[in-house]
């Protein structure tokens, strides 16, 4: 059973920010710090910033030849199966970093000439130059590193969706930035048929395909031996006379290959310290590879049959405070589905000064393109997070409404948000008082409301999910031009 049948969430993956993951399988699925690094939203970037502490500690230890200390952090890497993430068989395994295992590849990075020479820089490095290192253990390292942020999200879960936690367990390992140590404390956990379960985001888990020793081999130093090749007119050089009179001139990869390139990871050290410009350029190129998973690809969902359910409930909740829990927690599993992953991390009732005061729901803003992105990037208003308000009303909102929102915003948290209401009458009335609040510089709040979000729900079954950003473009230009 999945994590929302255990607790009965009533919600697909497709409303859920978690991986739902099955506790008694694992899913073949990685985090990859690589990845994370490329992420511009905040969980993944504290991620991406602790695995690159964490390792480059280990490096420098290595390096000055204290390798008594960089045992002991490198041996607190415990055998991780929180997750449920990685190609164990049957029942999760956490196969990465095992005791033994833990040894090999302790030995395979201290003695790595990758390591010695300085080719690697960062923990993915490893699995392009290291022995005894893949994905599935590059990912069981970074679930240990990040297991601190791991813990605090799926307690913002359990938060979010009402899943209860149990107190005063051991957490396991966690890294330190401050201290450069682990530590080990007790604290609320998810626990499930007696495991310690870590939900992870699913925006941030990948199948780890771009960051690999076969990309660089395949793609990049072998690109590079073909133009050389060319260049010398090598024995390697074919010539195929063509219909027309012109004359092919190639090598192929093949012949490479055979003759002085098999790709394992002894010559790929080699190569790259002849040629550290090839592994620079397959960097850097990587750096685009950062697109998150489509729900689909994480389980066999009818989005259609999702988005009728939820779209039959929509309509089903009466206005009024006795609905405002459900409504509330249906308009997160509609936002979820319609915006992701542009936001990330929902967090319901988010208290902020000193927990005087809250907001309804906060998101991560993760967009690489689309409203949120354009609105940091074009438009300069800060939108780290995204802050929405949600109001069962029968009503119209009314500036009340709007000063509760504007009075959440800051320059350090963000200055967009949304009001979500079931229905305004007089939009043109309500878009004047948002225009009064931008034009004063209180930040920009843009109305969303229940045709809003079926018109957006219906689009998405036909597979467009830019409906909804047009709706809010559209806002926001009126809401700005007229300030």
């Amino acid at each position: 059973m999945k994590i929302s049948e255990i607790f009965n969430l009533g919600k697909s993956q497709a409303e859920l920010d978690f991986v739902d993951i099955d506790p008694s399988l694992d899913t073949a699925l990685f985090l990859d710090p690589h990845f994370l690094s490329q992420r511009s939203d905040r969980w993944s970037q504290d991620a991406a910033r602790t695995v690159k502490i964490f390792f480059r500690n280990l490096l420098d230890l290595l390096k000055s030849g204290d390798t008594q200390r960089a045992k002991t952090i490198f041996y607190s890497l415990s055998e991780p199966n929180e997750t449920c993430l990685g190609l164990s068989r049957g029942s999760p395994q956490g196969r990465g970093v095992g005791a033994e295992d833990t040894q090999k590849i302790f030995e395979s990075i201290q003695n790595s000439q990758a390591i010695i020479s300085g080719l690697v820089e960062d923990l993915e490095d490893c699995v392009i130059f290291v022995e005894n290192f893949g994905k599935d253990k590059l990912s069981d390292m970074t679930t240990n590193i990040i297991r601190l942020q791991l813990i605090e999200y799926t307690r913002e879960q359990a938060n979010l969706w009402d899943i209860p936690l149990s107190p005063a367990v051991q957490m396991g390992p966690c890294w330190d930035t401050d201290t450069s140590s682990w530590v080990n404390e007790h604290g609320e956990m998810l626990v499930v048929n007696g495991r310690r379960i870590l939900l992870v985001p699913k925006g941030v888990v990948s199948y780890s395909k771009d960051y690999t020793p076969v990309k660089y081999h395949q793609h990049f130093v072998l690109n590079y031996l073909q133009d050389e090749h060319l260049k010398l007119n090598s024995s390697l050089v074919r010539r195929d006379h063509r219909k027309d009179g012109s004359i092919r001139v190639y090598v192929t990869k093949k012949d490479i290959k055979e003759t002085e390139s098999p790709g394992t990871k002894e010559y790929l050290i080699r190569f790259t310290e002849k040629h550290p410009s090839v592994f620079k350029k397959f960097k850097e190129e990587m750096k685009g590879q950062n697109e998150s998973l489509t729900d689909s690809e994480f389980s066999d969902i009818d989005i259609e049959s999702i988005i009728d359910h939820l779209m039959k409930e929509l309509n089903e909740i009466s206005p009024g405070r006795e609905d405002a829990s459900r409504y509330h927690d249906l308009i997160i599993g509609i936002l979820e589905l319609l915006f992701y992953p542009d936001v990330i991390s929902p967090v319901k009732e988010q208290r902020i000064h000193e927990g005087r005061k809250r907001i309804d729901i906060v998101f991560d803003n993760a967009a690489e393109s689309g409203i949120f992105h354009d609105l940091h990037e074009i438009h300069r208003l800060p939108c780290q997070y995204i802050f929405m308000e949600c109001k069962n009303y029968s009503g119209d909102p009314n500036n009340p409404e709007l000063d509760q929102l504007a009075g959440r915003f800051s320059p350090n948290r963000g200055k967009a948000g949304f009001l979500i209401c079931r229905t305004i009458e007089n939009m043109d009335l309500f878009l004047s008082r948002c225009i009064d609040t931008y034009r004063d510089d209180r930040g920009l709040i843009i109305p969303i409301v229940d045709s809003d979000l079926i018109k957006a729900m219906k689009e998405r079954k036909n597979n467009k999910r830019l409906h909804l950003n047009k709706i809010l473009r559209d806002r926001q230009r009126e809401i700005q031009l007229k300030s």
